[in-house]
């Protein structure tokens, strides 16, 4: 399975484990490595710098040949902890970065400074060119099968457009949860894929066995799109407490986000309060949940160690 993402990272198969906010951590990137594919965890992930940066030295222990780690930035203002971040980043090093919500004409700069690569999350063809220009070394192409903020365009039709149109490689984001997809993305010209939401099932999450185990009774067909984490649409599990709030923004959410001058900051708030609701769904035992997900759970029967799910993917 070598492709140009094998050899960028030096891994033995075209996958990434996505970076999943609270669900990825250095046990399952460990066992990624082991796994012969690349593993990826926000920084956000981690609340001090030295947290952060301990992890990226345990990671650096744990490395075997034919894997590879990196971390996920939010690049934009939401993200207060960005500069210091990157910066811990650079210091420590790691193989590679993905950026999302954001200009990352910083961290490329920095990042490559230091011989790190950058991929740069995506969902259509303008903002691929952008970040061609910028130097990525990759775009991570987010689709409309991908959990958590996904794209508008299908699989097929955003990789093909991105194909023709960028020299860099193009890796696919949504919708893999079994081989057969992999061969699909890869047919249509992506260079490798990131796969995130078959990761939550596995024993090494940092989540409760509540979000896990629903990972394993829902499927895609029980996957809807919600306002009411971050303010931008997001896919989640349609569980009876989503049912019960809704999905759409409040009424004083729907005024404040058309103020211009409020807007940014309407934006910051429901950021922070989409993040701390998703924590407390993510690691406490409770009924008001909002469990993150993409419709790639319908591959997902079993609670699994990571490295059966790795080979659920490769055979």
């Amino acid at each position: 399975m070598a492709t140009k993402l094998t050899q960028l990272l030096n891994i033995k198969y075209p996958i990434i484990q996505a970076p999943m906010f609270l669900v990825s951590n250095v046990a399952m990137v460990t066992e990624a490595m082991k796994g012969g594919i690349a593993g990826c965890i926000p920084a956000l992930n981690y609340r001090t710098l030295d947290e952060l940066r301990a992890a990226i030295k345990e990671l650096h222990h744990n490395k075997v040949e034919g894997g590879s780690f990196g971390f996920n930035l939010i690049v934009n203002k939401s993200n207060l902890k960005y500069k210091e971040q990157l910066r811990v980043l650079c210091e420590e090093g790691c193989d590679f970065i993905i950026t999302s919500l954001g200009s990352p004409e910083e961290t490329i700069n920095q990042a490559h400074k230091v011989g790190i690569k950058v991929f740069c999350d995506v969902v259509d063809l303008k903002f691929a060119k952008k970040v061609e220009v910028l130097g990525a070394d990759a775009v991570i192409a987010v689709n409309n099968e991908a959990g958590g903020h996904r794209g508008n365009v299908t699989p097929e039709n955003l990789i093909k457009e991105l194909v023709a149109n960028c020299d860099i490689p193009i890796i696919s984001a949504g919708g893999v949860g079994c081989k057969a997809d992999i061969d699909k993305m890869l047919s249509y010209g992506a260079e490798g894929v990131s796969v995130g939401s078959p990761f939550i099932a596995s024993i090494e999450a940092s989540v409760t066995d509540e979000y896990k185990q629903a990972c394993v009774e829902y499927g895609a067909q029980d996957i809807i799109m919600t306002e009411r984490i971050s303010g931008t649409p997001c896919t989640v599990i349609n569980t009876p407490y989503v049912q019960k709030i809704g999905t759409k923004q409040t009424w004083l959410e729907s005024v404040l986000n058309k103020n211009k001058k409020l807007k940014k900051w309407v934006k910051m708030i429901r950021f922070s309060i989409g993040m701390n609701a998703t924590k407390n769904a993510a690691t406490k035992a409770t009924y008001k949940t909002v469990w993150v997900a993409g419709p790639s759970i319908e591959h997902t029967t079993e609670i699994l160690p990571t490295k059966d799910i790795i080979n659920r993917l490769i055979n």
